[in-house]
């Protein structure tokens, strides 16, 4: 039993370290990205995709992480994004949801090619399930003006 627990134990920061590898690098460029501009460029650029959503400009880049990185690897950002760019909660609910069928899509797509499945077949397959259930989601969400302060609370943004 103590061997399990310290298996167990080894493991869980093992998995913490190595999220943490990736994650920490990816806020920091986060954060440099935004110093130059260059994240109002890529916020622009996904302008089009997040609009027919009714979400705000500001959420392109965190979907941009969590479907090139995954969700694990792409929380913290979606975190940071959510409380400095004041996204609200229909914001976020819609970029989970998009990321629940989109995320990590190239790595998950590699790793399909390889047991044989058509690459092209199930990215554009995902793309569109994950764009067809966010709209239908997009349209049964009300908008709200309830936003996500500094201290992860809703706050309202009538005042």
């Amino acid at each position: 039993m103590l061997n399990i627990l310290r298996e167990a134990t080894i493991g869980s920061f093992s998995s913490i370290k190595q999220i943490a590898t990736i994650v920490f690098p990816l806020m920091i460029a986060m954060e440099i990205l935004k110093d130059i501009g260059i994240l109002d460029k890529i916020a622009r650029l996904f302008s089009p995709l997040v609009k027919v959503y009714g979400m705000k400009r500001e959420t392109g880049f965190p979907l941009l992480i969590g479907i090139v990185f995954g969700l694990t690897y792409g929380a913290g950002v979606i975190l940071q994004s959510a409380k400095e760019d004041k996204l609200t909660r229909r914001d976020l609910y819609l970029l989970t949801y998009f990321l629940v069928a989109a995320h990590a899509v190239f790595e998950d797509t590699a790793i399909f090619m390889a047991f044989g499945v058509n690459g092209i077949l199930l990215l554009i397959t995902r793309l569109l399930v994950a764009s067809l259930f966010t709209f239908i989601a997009s349209r049964l969400i009300k908008p709200d003006a309830a936003l996500i302060n500094s201290s992860s609370e809703v706050v309202s943004n009538e005042a």
